[in-house]
C-alpha cells in the first residue's frame, strides 16, 4: 500500500495557524481579565451629588406617610446622604463607589464573584416613597420645570463615566435602569430594561421612560440603586478619582403619556 504523505510545508502551516489562534484566544482572555483587574484595583468615584425633584401633582419622601401633605417635592443630596449614613453606616459624600455587577439587582458582586457588602459603600442604595393625589404613571424626565434647570441629568469627569453609571429603580418585582450614556451600547448582565433620556428640549414621555403606576393616595416604595457597572467597557482606569453629579426629576402622566400638571 502506498503511504499517504501531507504536502510539503502543510504541517508547518497548520501548526502556525493553530498557534496563532491559540495566541489570539489567550490574548482575548488576558485582555478581559486585565480590564476587570484594572478596574477592581484602581477605578474609584471620589465624590457625588444627588438631588431629586418631582412634578406638581407628585410627591415623595425617604419615609412613608399617612397623607399626601406629609410628603415633599424636593430632596437634596445631604438629606439622602444622611439617611444612607444612618441606615448603612457610610457617608456617600466621602465613600467612593467601586465597580460591581449584578444579575438580580439584589446581590452585587466583584469580578471574582465575592459579594459586595451593601453597607460598605461600594454601591449606593436607598428607598423613595411616592404618593399622588391622582392616579398616574410616573416617568423619569430630562425636561425642566418652569424657570428652573431641574430636569434629570448626570454629569461626570471624565465623560465616559456616564456610560458605566447605572441607576436602577425597582418597584415590586420590576426593575428598570437609567443609563445616562447610551442604553443601546451599555452592558446589562441582569437583563432588566435599559433606557436613556434625550436632552431637555427633545424630551418626550413614552413607554421607555415610564417607570410604574401610582394609584391615588397610595404609598409606593421604590428602591433606588446607583453603581458603576464593572463589566462595561467604559469602566476602566480613566475613572480613577472621577467625580459625578446626579439630578433626577419625576413627573406624572396619564395612560397616554400626557403630562399631568
Amino acid at each position: 500500500m502506498k503511504e499517504h504523505r501531507a504536502p510539503p510545508g502543510r504541517s508547518a502551516r497548520e501548526l502556525a495557524i493553530a498557534l496563532l489562534l491559540l495566541l489570539l484566544a489567550v490574548g482575548c482572555v488576558t485582555a478581559a481579565t486585565t480590564a476587570w483587574l484594572s478596574i477592581a484595583d484602581y477605578a474609584r468615584v471620589r465624590s457625588m451629588n444627588l438631588d431629586v425633584t418631582t412634578g406638581a401633582n407628585l410627591r415623595f419622601d425617604l419615609d412613608p406617610h399617612p397623607v399626601l401633605e406629609d410628603y415633599v417635592t424636593t430632596l437634596k443630596f445631604r438629606q439622602i446622604a444622611d439617611r444612607v449614613q444612618r441606615d448603612r453606616g457610610f457617608d456617600p459624600a466621602v465613600t467612593p463607589l467601586e465597580p460591581v455587577t449584578t444579575d438580580d439587582y439584589d446581590r452585587f458582586t466583584y469580578e471574582e464573584g465575592d459579594e459586595a457588602d451593601p453597607n460598605g459603600g461600594d454601591y449606593l442604595e436607598f428607598t423613595l416613597h411616592f404618593m399622588s393625589a391622582k392616579d398616574m404613571y410616573v416617568h423619569l424626565t430630562s425636561a425642566n420645570s418652569k424657570d428652573k434647570q431641574d430636569g434629570t441629568s448626570v454629569t461626570g469627569n471624565p465623560p465616559q463615566l456616564l456610560q458605566a453609571m447605572r441607576i436602577a429603580f425597582t418597584v415590586g418585582d420590576t426593575t428598570i435602569i437609567y443609563t445616562p450614556g447610551s442604553a443601546a451600547a451599555a452592558a446589562n448582565p441582569g437583563g432588566a430594561k435599559l433606557f436613556d433620556l434625550p436632552s431637555a428640549d427633545r424630551m418626550v414621555l413614552n413607554d421607555a421612560n415610564q417607570m410604574f403606576f401610582l394609584p391615588a393616595n397610595t404609598n409606593v416604595p421604590v428602591k433606588v440603586q446607583v453603581w458603576l457597572e464593572g463589566t462595561d467597557n467604559a469602566c476602566d482606569d480613566e475613572l480613577i478619582g472621577a467625580e459625578y453629579s446626579i439630578q433626577l426629576r419625576f413627573v406624572g402622566a396619564d395612560e397616554n403619556h400626557n403630562l399631568m400638571e
